[in-house]
């Protein structure tokens, strides 16, 4: 297992599991409460933070192989990923939390299209495309989970 494996290892699982603490507490209040309003703020907010935390990976790939054919809509579709998590910030907590599943669901696909046959292939290794397509589906889970728990 190389370094930067086993760092973004780490790092996504810490990113990941404080936010599936934060889905599972805020799922926890009962929706009546102004305390859950607040709490699906929040969580929209981090939300939007990871989305935009994930999708500039690509810039960073976009940059190393600057010379391949297609990075350039890469850098398109992680700009896209930005102004999606921007909005979410202005929007209603409800309404952010699921535009926010769509977007990682998005973002999922975009990883998965990057293997042989889609967009540019060889940017990063098979073990980030995988582990980040799986991060965005949690993730992107993790932010619908507290909309299901509402009568």
């Amino acid at each position: 297992m190389t370094e930067g494996l086993r760092t973004l290892a780490v790092a996504a699982i810490a990113l990941a599991g404080g936010f599936a603490v934060q889905s599972f507490r805020t799922a926890a209040i009962p929706v009546s409460s102004p305390e859950r309003l607040v709490a699906e703020l929040r969580l929209s907010q981090i939300a939007a933070l990871l989305l935009t935390l994930t999708a500039g990976a690509y810039l960073g790939l976009a940059a190393v192989h600057e010379t391949r054919t297609g990075v350039g809509f890469d850098v398109a579709l992680a700009g896209g990923f930005f102004v999606l998590a921007g909005y979410t910030l202005t929007s209603d907590p409800r309404q952010a939390l699921t535009l926010l599943a769509l977007g990682f669901g998005g973002h999922a696909l975009l990883d998965v299209a990057h293997r042989p046959g889609g967009l540019p292939d060889g940017l990063a290794p098979w073990w980030f495309t995988v582990g980040s397509a799986t991060f965005d589906l949690l993730v992107g889970a993790l932010c619908y989970f507290p909309l299901l728990r509402r009568p």
